[in-house]
């Protein structure tokens, strides 16, 4: 079986290894973006990616800005987005789901769910 590739797009390095490190260990390939304009670019080429992972708090272009245009591609209007937050308060699930986000977990990441939420897709 092949491998689901995942896209993480988060401007820190530290959640970008630790999520990579994590999903790999767990059978995914991993394709990390520094911001969301580069994950933009990626996507709107053919290149495989089977989910995204979007922090929603990024300097450039915020998740709340990257989510609809993502779903904007032709080719990328059934992609799987997971909106990745630190802000845990009443409101932000729908805030991201109103972006357009599929999903939503919080920071610290609880792997044991954010690993439920991609094998279910």
């Amino acid at each position: 079986m092949e491998k689901k590739k995942i896209m993480i797009v988060d401007d820190d390095a530290r959640n970008i290894f630790a999520l990579k490190a994590t999903l790999r260990s767990k059978g995914f390939d991993c394709i990390a973006c520094a911001g969301a304009t580069e994950a933009l670019d990626i996507l709107r080429t053919d290149h495989p990616v089977d989910a995204v992972l979007i922090d929603m708090m990024m300097p450039e272009m915020d998740g709340y800005e990257a989510i609809p245009l993502m779903k904007e591609l032709d080719h990328r209007q059934r992609l799987p987005v997971i909106a990745v937050t630190a802000q845990a308060m009443m409101g932000d699930r729908e805030k991201c789901l109103a972006a357009g986000a599929d999903d939503y977990i919080s920071k610290p990441i609880d792997v044991d769910k954010l690993l439920k939420l991609l094998n279910s897709i």
